[in-house]
C-alpha cells in the first residue's frame, strides 16, 4: 500500500534527516510530504537541501514552502530584510554555505540548483484522500485553494477546529518542545524540535505510526495514540 509520509521542520538537521529516513525504510512507491523549514538555525542546511532535492529524484517527494524559505528568499531580494533573517537563523544557514567555517558565506555562495528549488519547486499545500498537509495551520472555513499566505506559512498551531473539507490537518511550523507532536481529532502538528535539541518527526498517516531520530542519532518509534 502506498504510504504518506509526513516530515516534519528540519532546519538544517541532516544528522536527524538521514537517521530517520534510514529508521523509517522508504519504500518505492511512497508519498514523502516535508513540511517545509529546510533551512536556518540547524547546523548544516545545505547539505539538508542537497539531500532533499535528491530525495525528489528517487521518489514521490512532496515539498512544502516553509516560513524559513521565504525569509531567505526575501532576504536575498531585499537587503534591508537581511538583518531579521539572520535573528532566526539565517546566519547557520548562509555559514553552511561558506567554504571555511571560519568566513561567513553569502548568497553568493548557494549553488544555483538550491536557489531553483527553494523558489519554484516548493507547493503550498498538499492533500490525499484522508488527510491535508500544510506548514503551518489552515483556516477552518476556507477550502485550501483559498488559504491566505499568513495563515499557511505563519499561524500558529493552537487546537485548531475541523477543516471543511472534513479531511486531517498535518502541519509544522509550531514547535512541540515536549519532543512529541500535538494532535487533536481532527489536526496534529509534528514539529517537535529538532533544531533546539528535540526530535525530528515523520509520520505516517494511515497507520500512526510516527518515527523519530535527532541530531546524536538517536532513533524512537511512537503511535499516534500515545500523544
Amino acid at each position: 500500500m502506498n504510504r504518506h509520509l509526513a516530515i516534519g521542520d528540519i532546519h538544517g538537521c541532516i544528522t536527524a534527516l538521514t537517521s530517520l529516513v534510514d529508521l523509517v525504510g522508504l519504500r518505492p512507491d511512497d508519498t514523502i510530504i516535508t513540511l517545509g523549514d529546510y533551512v536556518d538555525r540547524g547546523p548544516d542546511s545545505r547539505a539538508v537541501v542537497d539531500f532533499v532535492i535528491n530525495l525528489g529524484k528517487t521518489h514521490h517527494l512532496v515539498a512544502l514552502r516553509g516560513n524559513h524559505e521565504i525569509m531567505m528568499l526575501d532576504s536575498r531580494e531585499k537587503k534591508s530584510w537581511l538583518h531579521a533573517w539572520m535573528q532566526y537563523g539565517g546566519d547557520a544557514t548562509l555559514l553552511s554555505y561558506s567554504s571555511s567555517a571560519d568566513v561567513a558565506g553569502s548568497f553568493a555562495d548557494v549553488p544555483e540548483s538550491h536557489m531553483d528549488f527553494l523558489e519554484n519547486q516548493l507547493v503550498a499545500y498538499y492533500e490525499c484522500k484522508t488527510h491535508f498537509f500544510v506548514h503551518a495551520n489552515a483556516d477552518a472555513d476556507k477550502p485550501l485553494e483559498d488559504q491566505t499566505d499568513p495563515t499557511l506559512y505563519w499561524k500558529k498551531y493552537g487546537n485548531p477546529e475541523a477543516h471543511c473539507s472534513g479531511k486531517i490537518m498535518v502541519c509544522g511550523h509550531t514547535a512541540q518542545q515536549s519532543g512529541k507532536p500535538s494532535g487533536n481529532e481532527h489536526a496534529i502538528c509534528i514539529d517537535t524540535w529538532a533544531h533546539g535539541g528535540g526530535w525530528l518527526s515523520c509520520l505516517d498517516v494511515a497507520s500512526g505510526t510516527i518515527w523519530q531520530a535527532n541530531e546524536s542519532g538517536d532513533r524512537r518509534t511512537l503511535s499516534i495514540a500515545e500523544i
